[in-house]
C-alpha cells in the first residue's frame, strides 16, 4: 500500500495488524467500534437479504413438515457418519 506525501513523493506504508488494531481501537466509544464493524462488514461481506432468509425459513418448514407427516424420510445419523467415514477414508 503506498501513500502520497506532498506532490510527487510517495511514502510505502505497512497494513496494521489486527494486533495493532484492537490496541488501537481499545479505548473508542462504543457507537465508533459498531461503525468501524459495520462498514468492515460491508466491504467485505453482503448483509443477509431478508427475502433469502424468508425463503430459507419457508423451505426448512417444508422440509421438517414432509419429514413429520412421513412424505419423507431422513437418514440415521450412524449412518450418514457410517457414509462421511467412507468418503473421507476413515
Amino acid at each position: 500500500m503506498l501513500a502520497k506525501q506532498g506532490k510527487n513523493h510517495k511514502v510505502g506504508t505497512v497494513p496494521m495488524t489486527v494486533d495493532q488494531i484492537l490496541v488501537e481501537t481499545n479505548g473508542w466509544p462504543e457507537e465508533q467500534i459498531e461503525r468501524l464493524v459495520e462498514r468492515l462488514l460491508l466491504s467485505n461481506y453482503r448483509l443477509p437479504d431478508p427475502a433469502v432468509d424468508a425463503a430459507w425459513a419457508e423451505e426448512i418448514k417444508r422440509r421438517i413438515d414432509d419429514i413429520d407427516s412421513g412424505r419423507e424420510v431422513g437418514i440415521p445419523g450412524e449412518e450418514v457418519m457410517a457414509r462421511i467415514r467412507k468418503i473421507v477414508g476413515l
